[in-house]
């Protein structure tokens, strides 16, 4: 009986080490190697620390950037800047005017009526605890104002949001465990706990589970398909949306061989991802910022599921790239914690 039991623990163990095996080995980034490219052709734009998320008006060219010092411990209140693809100088503008007093943004999503109107939706990590999502009415100008503060339980551990209707959005839970032995197991062991959440207007539902560090997330223009990241995963998922009861049904998984995190799209519906090539110096960039990481950028056709890099740095440009937002011949790359935006040509 006892060598019965010792048979069993060393199955359990080796299974144990091949998982997390299966899961470190391609997230070093040791089987992908990947040759530097485009970013002598890019242009810094220093904005405030913490880039992770940007998102352009596609007929406008405006940026939107989001900003939040995710280092400090007692950082200053985050926010929105904006500016002008088209202004040869960048000028900057401080958009959110009418933010939270205790504002700590994430992923943003900006959405269009029909009618003319914008709002901008934005993940929050306030200070005091908890996740909202901030709602803001866009002006004329560009400006930012306020309209409400959602939250509901399954907004447990919010990164990255879509808007589909004036009141209605997505967003993608990274994890389900935040703290403890749980968090660890559940990041070295890869387990699928992480989920998207969606908002009808009135109540919080989880809409799909199943994930492996859910991350970036985006819609195709027509509203019919869903597009979620996995950074731990590497790869894309693709669900069937019904637009009138945003239930979804999962259809396919792209492989990216990359962190995939925020997705931008462009103007032929390819997806634009920021990325994290080797995990474990984005981990170390994390944490010292002397350390640097990779920068990657990757363009997939969600149609046949190529992948293709557009950007690729060591890190001394920008490191850790979060997104890769495109309009017209450029696309903008921002970080999870540098303070610059690389303005870059698409290649």
């Amino acid at each position: 009986m006892f060598r019965v039991i010792l048979i069993a623990f060393a199955l359990v163990i080796l299974i144990a080490i091949g998982r997390i095996a299966w899961m470190i080995v391609p997230a070093s980034g040791a089987l992908t190697p990947h040759e530097p490219r485009l970013a002598d052709r890019c242009e810094v734009l220093e904005v405030a620390p913490g880039t992770e998320d940007v998102t352009i008006h596609p007929e406008a060219g405006i940026a939107f950037v989001s900003a939040a010092d995710r280092r400090s411990e007692n950082p200053e209140t985050g926010g929105i800047w904006t500016f002008d693809m088209a202004d040869p100088f960048q000028t900057l503008r401080y958009a959110s005017v009418d933010g939270p007093e205790d504002f700590q943004p994430h992923g943003i999503s900006l959405w269009r009526g029909e009618d003319g109107r914008q709002r901008l939706f934005v993940i929050n990590h306030p200070l005091a605890g908890g996740h909202t999502v901030e709602v803001f009415e866009v002006d004329e100008d560009w400006r930012l104002f306020h309209a409400e503060t959602i939250t509901y339980p399954e907004l447990s551990s919010p990164n990255d949001i879509v808007a589909v209707g004036p009141d209605q959005f997505y967003a993608t839970n990274d994890s389900r465990y935040d703290s403890g032995l749980m968090m660890q197991l559940e990041a070295y062991f890869g387990l699928p706990l992480a989920s998207v959440s969606y908002y009808d207007g009135e109540a919080g539902r989880i809409a799909a589970g199943g994930l492996v560090y859910a991350n970036g997330i985006n819609v195709s223009a027509d509203g019919a398909t869903l597009y979620v990241s996995e950074f731990l995963g590497r790869s894309v998922n693709v669900y069937e949306r019904n637009t009138e009861t945003g239930a979804l049904i999962h259809r396919r998984s792209i492989p990216v061989r990359t962190g995939a995190d925020n997705i931008e799209m462009d103007e032929s519906g390819h997806l634009w991802i920021g990325a994290h090539a080797r995990v474990f110096d984005f981990l170390s960039h994390s944490q010292d910022e002397t350390a640097i990481a990779p920068s990657h950028v990757i363009r997939v056709d969600p149609a046949t599921g190529q992948v293709v890099t557009v950007l690729y740095t060591d890190g001394e440009e920008l490191s850790g790239s979060s997104v890769g937002a495109p309009y017209g011949y450029q696309f903008v790359v921002g970080a999870v914690f540098d303070s610059e935006v690389l303005i870059c040509p698409r290649g």
